[in-house]
């Protein structure tokens, strides 16, 4: 069985776990705390400390670079998904890039503001002194008082997305390609406190977004 080893709410592995889910097959859930990494480091055999990762028997998978997918082209592969289809090569690996950067930042920063209802006491520490390390100290409170603007920020990089489905029910085609598990996991983390809604005018993306939760792969 397929364990995903994850933190729960990280984009990343929250796109991860949907493709799974939408695979069909049993899979494991390993939950690590967000500054201890050290199950990871050993699985990977000291060559990576991010997340997620998965480990499929003897085989552990783990991306090369930022903007590698090894992980959703293992999955795609394994279970015959087809989210990477030939003819949208190039432009998945646009917008990944850009899901990944544009849409991804005010997501993470608007969810990150209620860390304390979301983070066990126990490693609130850790977790303050992993963002504050990574963003300056502070970053939090700054998020917090930029959440207006965050939050119309990321309304504006969505359009694109909301034009896209003008033509069809998911981003590219009659059916979902990796882009689509793709922005629903930066969205997912956006919403993953309860504290937001996707933005009211952007109706095909609420729309798409309600069918990519739910979706699983036909039979």
């Amino acid at each position: 069985m397929i364990e995903l080893i994850q933190f729960p709410w990280s984009p990343f592995c929250l796109v991860q776990r949907r493709i799974l889910e939408y695979s069909g097959v049993p899979f494991k859930i390993t939950n690590v705390p967000n500054a201890d990494r050290s199950l990871v480091w050993r699985l990977t055999r000291q060559r990576y400390y991010g997340v997620p990762i998965i480990k499929d028997g003897r085989n552990v998978i783990f991306e090369t670079d930022n903007d590698s997918q090894v992980i959703a082209k293992y999955i795609d592969t394994k279970f015959k998904l087809n989210l990477f289809p030939r003819r949208w090569f190039g432009v998945q690996r646009v917008l990944w890039c850009h899901i990944e950067d544009k849409i991804e930042d005010p997501c993470f920063r608007l969810n990150d503001i209620y860390w304390k209802e979301m983070v066990p006491k126990s490693e609130q520490v850790a977790f303050l002194r992993h963002k504050e390390r990574k963003f300056g100290r502070g970053c939090i409170d700054q998020w917090r008082a930029q959440k207006s603007e965050l939050q119309q920020q990321l309304t504006q990089r969505l359009l694109p997305y909301e034009l896209m489905l003008g033509n069809h029910p998911y981003l590219l085609d009659t059916g979902p390609c990796f882009v689509d598990f793709d922005l629903w996991g930066m969205l997912a983390n956006f919403l993953y406190s309860g504290h937001y809604r996707l933005p009211k005018n952007h109706t095909r993306l609420n729309q798409w977004y309600t069918r990519m939760s739910q979706l699983k792969k036909a039979k």
